[in-house]
């Protein structure tokens, strides 16, 4: 169960990294104010540099040794949980991960020349 927990937190923040780039673009595109929320790109460009940044140094991401120390305790998973699983887990070498989070990384900062964040005045 909590391991379920780590996973379903583990899949929204890759959610939020993932689609939030090109959400960001197209809402630029079309006009949505929230796009430019300087906090909610603060956290995006945020998540996304910790990620590149552990995967520089050659840390593994918490969230995942957390999950696998509370599965050893558990029973396999179910269904939905090994899909879940399979779409956030892939077999690459580690130099491709690190490639693709710090390319994603600099097109994260790109964004905030090319669609700038504003911060809210009162």
């Amino acid at each position: 169960m909590a391991a379920d927990a780590v996973l379903a937190v583990h899949c929204a923040i890759v959610t939020f990294i993932t689609a939030g780039l090109p959400l960001i673009w197209i809402g630029a595109a079309l006009r949505w104010s929230w796009v430019r929320l300087f906090w909610l790109r603060a956290l995006h460009l945020g998540a996304i540099a910790f990620v590149a940044l552990e995967s520089l140094v050659g840390i593994a991401c918490p969230l995942t040794v957390w999950e696998a120390a509370l599965r050893h305790r558990q029973l396999p998973a179910g269904l939905i949980q090994q899909w879940v699983e399979r779409a956030l887990f892939y077999e690459f070498p580690l130099w491709v991960f690190t490639l693709v989070y710090c390319v994603f990384t600099a097109l994260v900062v790109a964004t905030w020349w090319a669609v700038p964040p504003r911060r809210q005045t009162r």
